[in-house]
């Protein structure tokens, strides 16, 4: 009886540990990746449009910007 308590206790101690460790390592995976990849910005957005061929008015950046908040929004 005593030592299926303590299995059980060893049990949960290491479920607790494997879930803090696997929240700090995918932490540090993602900030690196975001680091690395950073996420669209209006600058981004202008340099795609001119390498494009399309001129790009801030009204033009201001709406495509907002059209892509909107569908991350949506995910």
């Amino acid at each position: 009886m005593l030592s299926t308590i303590w299995v059980v206790v060893i049990a949960i101690i290491a479920l607790l540990a494997g879930v803090a460790l696997g929240f700090f390592i995918a932490r540090k995976y993602m900030m690196n990746y975001l680091k690395k990849n950073p996420p669209i910005n209006e600058q981004m957005l202008r340099t795609m449009m001119m390498q494009m061929g399309q001129k790009p008015s801030q009204k033009k950046i201001n709406q495509m910007m907002r059209a892509m908040n909107n569908q991350n929004d949506m995910k």
